[in-house]
């Protein structure tokens, strides 16, 4: 006769301070924030934008973006997110801004980024279509914060002039 074991698994449990903690051990379990970049790619008297293949907002416009691998530099992962999505070779300028909503994980950090080459082309399963938009005559923007982060760009470029 063979014995039978059942296995307990550890279960989260709501902990004290608001966080989840094992049931075992009581060991709080922090889910950390997630962090993505975006890139402002001034050209041709626009800037650069591309329509998602991808929800959320799928068909809408925004910025080249995407999520930052664990231990890659900032700068690193925009100049990749947009070569891989619009085939441009960039170099990252300056920081625009921070962006976070409340009860969302994902924090956005914005750079200026400028054209060093390459071809505009959508070049990843991720966009649909990539274009130059005069910052006067945008597309239906795929995201709530995107207006801000243009008026944002457009602060900081008045600021270095």
């Amino acid at each position: 006769m063979t014995e039978h074991h059942t296995h307990s698994f550890p279960q989260l449990i709501e902990g004290d301070h608001g966080h989840p903690e094992c049931s075992d051990c009581g060991r709080t379990i922090w889910s950390d924030p997630k962090l993505a970049v975006a890139a402002i790619v001034p050209m041709e008297n626009g800037i650069v934008l591309v329509q998602r293949a991808i929800e959320p907002a799928i068909g809408k416009w925004s910025f080249p973006s995407g999520y930052v691998n664990r231990g890659e530099q900032l700068e690193r992962a925009i100049e990749r997110e947009v070569l891989e999505e619009c085939g441009l070779e960039v170099e990252v300028d300056h920081l625009v801004g921070l962006y976070s909503e409340q009860g969302n994980p994902i924090v956005l950090a914005v750079y200026d980024a400028q054209f060093l080459g390459g071809e505009l082309a959508s070049a990843d399963h991720e966009t649909l279509d990539v274009k130059v938009f005069e910052v006067d005559a945008l597309p239906s923007l795929a995201f709530g914060h995107d207006k801000r982060i243009i008026d944002d760009w457009l602060e900081s470029q008045e600021k270095e002039r």
